[in-house]
């Protein structure tokens, strides 16, 4: 499990750069949770550092079993998480009307964040062992069943922004498997042409509110167009140096809701201003760059496949958060992964990168 010699390839610069988004992360969980009056922080920071401490013990085991070995185990996997959603209907705890987590007492799990991983792994097994070099018809209906499974049980929650995270991992997945564009180009339109029927019949009535309150903000300032309003304003306040830690007047005064989770990086551009933003963004980008370059020396095409199909779930996240943060995207439930508070969240995503951090360290095994 634990090969001396594999850890020579592991790839430090990628696992600097995930560490120190988790800093950072945790140091907006302090300045958007501090009250000022009492000198205190919330609680928030304290179940992100058990978080952490448990991510990094589930990213050592990813990354020390074979993930060869975790392929054949995919079944398993697979079906463990889609048990977990199927009970989180059932048992799960009801919070704002939804049911997304288990509760087991201190500590909620959200088992979705999870499904992007399970995805993930059964379509790069399924992919990656096929004989054929190029999959046909029937691979591609495989493929959609495999990710229509824990899609409807996550919708069904309801949760229609964790959901659609998964759509870019089988897509990219997919694409990296032969799925030619002509035939994604047909699907897009096809879906283009079917979304007045899902205004319509898919979507509830306050979600279709959220995306008109996106297109005209103004509308309902006070209610559905609050959260986007003061999103702008927070990032815009920051300016080129920011206002200084603990200095965010959006943050520090509560104007801008859920700040911890879904604003956090609106916080960070109030704070640290345009060069804080740069410095997010261009580590953000480095561990994306990395993540694809462990894809392009995998060994074969199940490693292949796998990082391929974690780093697009993982960076639709990043950028859905970043536009949303800035007015420039619907406002969902989406954190920004490795900052956001959300023990599930960045437990899911480190346990993610450890999948990447042994591919590219495996290059060289037999």
């Amino acid at each position: 499990m634990f090969d001396r010699r594999l850890y020579t390839h592991l790839d430090w610069s990628l696992l600097a750069a995930v560490f120190a988004l988790c800093l950072l992360g945790l140091a907006m969980i302090y300045s958007t949770t501090y009250e000022a009056a009492t000198g205190r922080v919330g609680p928030q920071l304290a179940r992100q550092l058990w978080a952490l401490a448990i991510g990094v013990v589930a990213m050592v085991v990813c990354l020390g079993i074979d993930y060869r070995l975790l392929s054949n185990r995919v079944a398993l996997i697979y079906g463990g998480v889609a048990v977990l959603l199927a009970c989180t209907l059932v048992i799960g705890s009801e919070q704002g009307g939804a049911r997304r987590w288990i509760d087991l007492g201190p500590v909620n799990v959200q088992p979705s964040e999870f499904a992007r991983m399970a995805v993930a792994l059964a379509l790069a097994t399924f992919f990656g062992t096929s004989q054929r070099v190029r999959a046909r018809g029937l691979d591609w209906v495989v493929g959609g069943l495999v990710v229509a499974a824990p899609f409807l049980l996550i919708i069904v929650q309801p949760d229609l922004g964790t959901a659609v995270t998964l759509l870019p991992v089988c897509l990219a997945v997919m694409v990296f498997a032969g799925l030619r564009l002509k035939l994604l180009a047909a699907i897009a339109l096809v879906g283009l042409l079917l979304s007045p029927v899902a205004w319509m019949y898919a979507l509830e009535d306050y979600q279709r509110t959220r995306l008109a309150s996106f297109i005209d903000p103004e509308r309902d300032p006070h209610g559905a167009g609050y959260q986007q309003i003061q999103a702008r304003i927070t990032v815009g306040s920051g300016g080129l140096s920011g206002k200084g830690f603990l200095q965010g007047t959006q943050s520090q005064y509560n104007f801008l809701p859920v700040a911890h989770s879904d604003f956090v990086f609106s916080v960070l551009a109030e704070e640290q201003g345009f060069r804080g933003v740069l410095v997010v963004l261009g580590l953000y980008l480095f561990v994306i760059m990395r993540s694809l370059e462990a894809a392009r020396v995998a060994k074969d095409r199940t490693g292949l496949f796998l990082v391929v199909g974690i780093t697009a779930g993982f960076a639709f996240q990043v950028i859905y958060n970043l536009t949303m943060s800035a007015g420039l995207a619907p406002v969902k439930g989406l954190t920004l992964p490795l900052m956001s508070y959300g023990g599930s969240s960045l437990i899911a995503t480190l346990m993610g990168f450890g999948l990447i951090l042994n591919v590219g360290m495996r290059r060289f095994a037999s």
